[in-house]
């Protein structure tokens, strides 16, 4: 794979933290929901949300892209909400 500009690494970390917060409010908000309905398509969309991170995080491994633009924290940080 060719190497990631500064640009894309940014975007990629602003997505990760993007789909990290979002997965914190759904979790949160679940316990908030009555309805059953709602809340199995709040978990199916928390099931989704954590797929998407895990694999941001591994396409973040297996290339190998490293610090300098704050990728290392975000992935810490989505581990630790999973």
């Amino acid at each position: 794979m060719r190497q990631l500009t500064p640009v894309e690494v940014l975007s990629l970390a602003k997505l990760l933290e993007m789909e990290t917060n979002a997965l914190t409010v759904a979790q949160a908000s679940l316990m908030a929901i009555s309805d059953e309905q709602l809340k199995t398509m709040t978990q199916a969309g928390i099931a989704a949300t954590q797929a998407r991170v895990a694999g941001l995080q591994q396409f973040v491994v297996e290339n190998k892209i490293t610090a300098g633009y704050g990728l290392e924290n975000q992935t810490q940080v989505s581990g630790e909400v999973q």
